[in-house]
């Protein structure tokens, strides 16, 4: 919690929230549009538009993981490559581990409102993958042999979102999500690989390291937002599952998202965010059969599980038309299925532009 907070405070006290917090006041004031009136910037399709709006938003993500973790245990290097069976390997056991994975995302999105009811939303991904992982020496023992990297990068998966308004007063507003994703992300990346027998080859990377699904995907989900002077809150839970298998014969496996957050303004212009998100999500239906390295990321039952993020941030708005928001996550709850990566942190700033 310490390297968390320290994380937090250097985001706080630099860049852009150096700038005097009176001159995004002077602005902000100028309209009638608050900094409470956005859910964190980590929360996707949280509001509507009035009819004829345009809004483009820039979100860059990045989240950090490092270490296993087996259910909500940790389990250490030597203990994988001794217990944990490989079975889509020629292999017994495990033979090269994860040990940190990075990934960047960047986010564009177009939001437009036909009527005051109806609001369309497009989100474009371009995604950077880099991992890091040891070899151990043969088909068994506790041998390292050395470490390599793997990386992919490129398009992600399209998302389509129609927001449909139900409730919208000046202190409640409630809506529909309705949203399909489309497997514009390639699934078929491949990077040179380590062998246990000491050897360079080019092969298929697990599925943790693709860039999309290769599935068309649906989402359903409501969202609510209320306010009070100051205070704003929310509550959000998307449902997304895949409409078929890919041609790689697999299907991400089904999640849950649920997230609720607070907004408390500091003034109209400045205000800070806190969230609680809760994800379920099943494990892989199906496998790639290309998928043949001794490793976990390429075991289908290795993915999935229950993870609960706490989160804080920060929200400004200029002039009636930017939007600039942060925000830091961290796990509080993470129970795997199988043997799984454990998540250090995700942090995503972005930029909204209304007109």
């Amino acid at each position: 919690m310490l390297k968390s907070s320290s994380i937090f405070t250097s985001l706080v006290t630099s860049g852009l929230m150096t700038l005097p917090l009176q001159a995004f006041s002077d602005e902000a004031q100028q309209s009638n549009l608050k900094a409470t009136d956005h859910a964190p910037i980590g929360v996707m399709g949280d509001h509507l538009h009035k009819k004829g709006e345009f809004m483009f938003s820039y979100r860059f993500m990045q989240m950090s993981m490092s270490g296993n973790l087996q259910g909500s245990d940790s389990i250490s290097d030597d203990d994988i490559v001794t217990s944990v069976t490989a079975p889509n390997s020629s292999m017994n056991y495990v033979r090269v581990v994860p040990q940190t994975m990075t990934q960047n995302m960047h986010m564009l999105g177009f939001m437009y409102a036909p009527t005051d009811h109806v609001t369309l939303m497009a989100m474009v991904n371009y995604i950077d993958n880099d991992m890091t992982l040891t070899t151990y020496s043969g088909a068994s023992g506790t041998t390292v042999l050395d470490n390599f990297n793997t990386a992919s990068s490129g398009l992600g998966d399209t998302k389509l979102t129609m927001l449909y308004s139900l409730i919208d007063t000046p202190e409640h507003k409630f809506h529909v999500n309705l949203g399909w994703v489309l497997p514009t992300g390639s699934i078929e990346e491949t990077d040179q690989v380590l062998t246990p027998m000491n050897m360079l080859t080019n092969l298929r990377l697990p599925y943790s390291m693709q860039l999309g699904g290769g599935s068309h995907r649906a989402e359903f989900g409501l969202t609510y937002n209320g306010n009070n002077d100051n205070l704003s809150w929310g509550a959000q839970g998307l449902y997304n599952l895949a409409l078929s298998e890919n041609d790689e014969d697999y299907e991400t496996g089904k999640t849950l998202k649920l997230s609720t957050w607070a907004n408390y303004g500091f003034s109209d212009a400045v205000s800070a965010t806190a969230r609680l998100t809760y994800n379920k999500t099943q494990e892989i239906v199906g496998e790639d059969e290309n998928l043949t390295a001794p490793v976990t990321t390429a075991n289908p039952a290795n993915y999935g599980g229950t993870l609960l993020m706490a989160a804080i941030g920060i929200n400004t708005v200029i002039a009636n038309k930017h939007r600039v928001a942060f925000e830091y996550e961290i796990p509080v709850i993470q129970d795997v299925n199988g043997v799984q990566m454990e998540m250090d942190n995700m942090f995503t700033i972005g930029y909204q532009l209304a007109f």
